[in-house]
This record gives structure tokens, sequence and C-alpha cells, in this order.
């Protein structure tokens, strides 16, 4: 019988002969007295709470954990346990039930247990998709002479103020042309080109500076693809596999999973730009014919809903046809396009910054122009700005440094406010 299950009879203790304080003490006190596992102090990656959702890793150290210890929550035992050494545990947490205060129960296999005290508080998770901390660009490849070499860098950069990127760690693989997802305490990079085209899902975490881990796979290996985000899944639509796809990928946040195919774009596409909103992802633009200077590549902007798995639909158009846009950027109410290259005999790099509502299906509209034209950049989103990192100029192996900011709140043009740590193309991007 579990701990938390095993209770005292009514009759065993005489009306008003011991207050609750002093049995929780007492009882605390004989419990860590034994021989068994005993817990000093406890961490959460998310602050001082746990939230409902799950995906957050708690860290216990204390004394005498078993290598096959147990630990239970709310009567849910935890299946994700990784025990460091005697003194140091930790574990991600499921979605849980329920909210509220709860205490954290241990056991070793010989019967010994313990809690850890105070209990903990699960409260509701409120997603947004936008950023308040930093802004990450992830993977891409970088112009090396005389070669394109293909990186693993994760960059970091802060909302609050204007300043360059650091390196604060590596993709499990090196890579460009990946799509960026972002749930409240991990950063996703998704799909890519390696060479050869990889279906890799790696997750990094936002409370440290550390390497990212390979947690899954897509149902589909390709490349050119994009990334959208719900409160508990992380979405990879479109891309090449060869040939262009038009699958769009499901994967959970609160626990490492393969994705799943839950729909259809309206056409197989890569090169595509991602928006998400709090009920639905968008991907807009694209290739959709071959050879890519094709110039009856669609201008589409399609739509899928996060309640169910579904089909995307064609809800509107933006204001000039052109692929290879950023991964995208989102407000509470607006989707954003910046960037991306024009198809022609010419191509030319675009510096548009398009706006679309996600309240009404309509067409974007031009609302302003980054520092320089570019395309095969990294989109970030605060919750203030979008940003939009790296890319390609006009002079096809100069890959950009640069981090264009643009406000939300006004239809403005973009300043540049710092440079990533190398200049590179096709990255993905996440926020926090």
């Amino acid at each position: 019988m579990s701990l938390e299950n095993q209770k005292l009879p009514g009759t065993a203790i005489e009306a008003n002969s011991i207050s609750e304080l002093e049995l929780s003490s007492n009882l605390l006190s004989l419990i860590q007295s034994g021989v068994g596992p005993k817990v000093i102090s406890y961490s959460f990656s998310s602050g001082n709470t746990l939230n409902d959702v799950g995906g957050d890793t708690v860290t216990l150290t204390g004394s005498n954990f078993d290598s096959n210890i147990e630990i239970s929550i709310d009567g849910n035992i935890i299946s994700n346990l990784t025990v460091t050494n005697s003194s140091s545990l930790s574990f991600t947490t499921q979605q849980f039930s329920n909210t509220g205060n709860f205490l954290i129960f241990l056991r070793n296999p010989d019967g010994s247990s313990t809690i850890a005290v105070p209990e903990i508080e699960v409260i509701q998770y409120v997603y947004t998709f936008q950023g308040t901390v930093s802004g990450y660009t992830s993977g891409g490849g970088a112009w090396v002479p005389p070669s394109i070499v293909f990186v693993n860098t994760i960059d970091k950069f802060p909302f609050a103020s204007d300043a360059n990127a650091t390196d604060v760690g590596d993709l499990s693989q090196a890579r460009e042309d990946n799509a960026g997802q972002s749930s409240g305490t991990n950063g996703y990079t998704s799909g890519g080109f390696a060479p050869p085209r990889v279906n890799t899902i790696d997750k990094f975490p936002f409370a440290s500076d550390s390497n990212a881990t390979d947690v899954g796979n897509l149902s589909q290996t390709r490349s050119a693809t994009t990334g959208q985000s719900s409160s508990t899944n992380g979405y990879t639509s479109g891309g090449f596999a060869p040939p262009r796809s038009n699958v769009i990928d499901k994967f959970p946040f609160a626990s490492d999973a393969n994705a799943t195919d839950v729909g259809d774009l309206t056409f197989a596409r890569s090169g595509v730009a991602g928006q998400s909103s709090n009920t639905n992802g968008y991907t807009c633009g694209g290739y959709v014919t071959s050879p890519s200077t094709d110039p009856s590549n669609y201008s589409i902007i399609d739509k899928f809903p996060f309640a169910s798995d579904a089909n995307a639909t064609d809800v509107g158009d933006m204001t000039t046809v052109r692929n290879s846009a950023t991964g995208g950027q989102s407000s509470e109410s607006s989707g954003y396009i910046t960037g991306g290259n024009i198809p022609g005999p010419t191509p030319v790099r675009a510096n548009i910054i398009e706006k679309f509502s996600f309240a009404s299906d309509g067409n974007t509209t031009d609302v302003g122009d980054l520092t320089e034209g570019r395309y095969a950049s990294a989109g970030q989103s605060s919750s203030d700005n979008g940003y939009t990192s790296g890319g390609v100029p006009v002079a096809s192996y100069s890959f950009m440094f640069t981090i264009d900011k643009f406000p939300f709140a006004t239809d403005s043009n973009a300043t540049d406010v710092g440079d990533l740590t190398q200049g590179r193309r096709k990255p993905a991007g996440q926020q926090v």
C-alpha cells in the first residue's frame, strides 16, 4: 500500500489532545528519523509553483535515495524519474488532473518512505505564445568560405533590452531549414537538413543555458517546414521531403514523444512561415511548384484549429507572392510575415512586414519594412515586439547577423537592435 493511502482510524486521536500542526510535525519527524529516504530541499524549473499541464522539472536533494525509488504526487506515480545519486534526483511532471496543494511521497523498494514538505502548489497554466524574457535562434547554415557549414548553435537574446545574442547551448545535431516551437518551459527545433534531411525533434530548457536533447521524431523526414505552438502541443507544417509536403504534425509538450500526422494543408508546400494564436495555427506562403523560380507560387494563408485534429482552410492571401519568409511572428491579435524571397527570373529579397488579423479571416496589409531585404530568417515574438534574426540579403553568400525588432502596438519599420553570434540562414526561432 502506498504511503498516502495509509490513514489513522478516526478514534486514534482524542479530541483536542493534539493540534493538526503538532501532528504533522511529529509524524514528519518520525518518518524522517529512520534509515529511509530523506528530503532536504526541492526546486522547480518553473519557479515556486508547478503548472497543471505538466512539463516542469522538479529536483529533490536529500539522502538515501534508492536507484529504484518510487515517487507519487496526488496519487499518481511519476514515470520519468532520474536518480543522479543517493542524494539527488529529478523528474518531469505529467499533466495534473487537479490544481491545489499536494505532498510529494517517496518510497524505497524496502518499504521505507518519506514526505517532502511543505506541500507543492499546482496552478492552472495560462499559456501565451509571446515571450517576456528571451528570444532564441537555433541551428542554421553559416557561410565559411568556400562552402556553407551547418551549425548546431542555440543563441539567446534579451527582450528587456536591445543587445547581442549569446551562445547558450547546442542542438543534438547541426542542421538548417528547421522549424521552431515554444512551450512555457522549453524550446523545440524540429526537422531540417543536416544533410540528409532529418525527422528529429530537439528540446532545450528555458530555465538554464544547456544543450538540447533528441526527444522524438516527426511523422515524416523533411526540411523547409514551419512551426506553431498551442498551450499543450507543438506543430510542424509543410516542408520538403521530397516531394513537397502538406502534412501537419503534432507532438505533446507534457511528455517526450513522436509526432503524429493530424491534418493537411490546402496545398503541399515548403519554405513557409508560421504563426500561432490562442486557438489556431497559421501557415503562410511557400514554394508550391517546381522549379523554385516559377512565379505561380501561392501566397495563401492557411489556418488549422488547435482544439481538434483537422485539415487547414485557406483564409486569406499575402500582399506579395513569396517564399522562404521567416518563421513568422505573433502578437495576441495578429500574425506577421517578414521578409522572404519574391520569385522570378531575378528573385528579390523582400523587406516587407505584413500583418493579418486573428479575429477575422482576411488578407494581409503591408505595415512596415525590415532594415534590409532578406529571406530565410528566424522569427521570435515578445509580448510587445516581433523579431527577425539572421537571413540572406541580396548578396547570396553574405549571411546576416542582424536582429531586427518592430513594435506590435503600431505599424512601423523595424530597427536593428543586436547581432547573432554568427551570420546564418534558415535557423528556427523560439521565445519564453
